[in-house]
């Protein structure tokens, strides 16, 4: 037995729903913190409940497509993917939520800095997520490769904000609490980043047949 055309459609709609949960929980988290707006954050936590919920409908979803149709070809890897891929959203998340967790305590504290960086890694994170599902989608591999690419970004920008961190730790010890929860927020960020280079891996992985996983990137 085949797997329908409108299956797959339907799943690839449960995963776009996901998708825009997870990147509006990116864009929020970091908004409550630039904007000091704790409200925004404790919604951020309280929305991660439907992310879990997609996670489990989707999840159950491909158990069932493998296991009344057995797929194979195309439809297997894409029904498999499909599952990694939300595993990744999930994952996206909860660190979205982590973000959140960390304003609602910074915001109740004196600001350290201006954020400047972390703003800029949330786009670019936000942006690599966005893309990386379109590349799912229509199975786009340029954008997929694309995304790989932009991943160093975040890590300079990250490395960037603890080099400066280090530096105003070093000035002043009573700034160490604080500094030490904006570099977590520096370090979701880029656990962000990651989850979606593996989606896009994954995309490599769907459209070629290609596991590309610890490739170094003149290989991929």
């Amino acid at each position: 037995m085949t797997v329908r055309s409108e299956e797959l459609i339907h799943l690839k709609e449960m995963l776009l729903k996901m998708a825009a949960l997870v990147e509006s929980a990116i864009q929020n988290s970091v908004q409550s913190l630039v904007e000091r707006d704790s409200d925004m954050a404790g919604r951020v936590i309280e929305g991660d409940k439907a992310i879990n919920t997609f996670d489990v409908k989707i999840d159950e979803e491909c158990v069932r497509l493998l296991a009344l149709k057995q797929p194979m070809g195309k439809d297997l890897r894409f029904i498999t993917t499909a599952m990694k891929i939300t595993s990744d959203l999930e994952r996206i998340g909860d660190n979205a939520v982590n973000i959140a967790e960390r304003a609602l305590e910074l915001n109740e504290e004196p600001l350290l800095k201006p954020y400047i960086d972390i703003p800029r890694m949330s786009r670019i994170a936000q942006g690599m997520v966005r893309d990386t599902i379109n590349a799912f989608i229509n199975e786009e591999l340029r954008l997929a490769r694309d995304v790989i690419i932009r991943d160093d970004e975040v890590d300079d920008l990250n490395e960037m904000v603890w080099k400066e961190l280090m530096f105003i730790m070093t000035q002043d010890p009573y700034t160490v609490s604080r500094a030490v929860k904006i570099s977590y927020v520096s370090k979701y960020l880029e656990r962000i980043a990651d989850h979606a280079t593996n989606i896009a891996e994954m995309v490599i992985y769907l459209v070629e047949g290609k596991i590309i996983r610890h490739m170094l990137p003149g290989q991929i």
